[in-house]
């Protein structure tokens, strides 16, 4: 059974790791924690599968467009964050591998 919450140690290294910005925007304001693979998908609390946004970016992300203008999809969000945390974690990094 997955862990519902994201640990206040994994949440902070999420941050840090990110610089304490939206990795999509920059922006430093009211930043969140969004799971690449979804939970109910089988994704984890991992650092791996965790990615630092913004509000806006966070519910564009789950497919709510908040900030008039975007034309992004969901889809493209998650092209971007996969492309972001491959940078971190690649060759060996596979977000939607089954088991530990």
């Amino acid at each position: 059974m997955l862990s519902a919450k994201v640990s206040n140690q994994t949440r902070k290294a999420v941050y840090a790791r990110d610089g304490y910005r939206c990795a999509l925007c920059d922006s430093t304001k009211y930043i969140q924690i969004h799971h690449l693979v979804k939970r109910s998908q089988g994704g984890s609390n991992s650092v791996q599968n965790l990615v630092t946004l913004c509000a806006d970016c966070h519910a564009l992300a789950h497919g709510i467009i908040l900030n008039d203008g975007w034309e992004a999809t969901p889809q493209d969000v998650e092209q971007a964050l996969v492309e972001y945390l491959a940078d971190y974690y690649a060759p060996d990094w596979n977000p939607w591998a089954v088991g530990p």
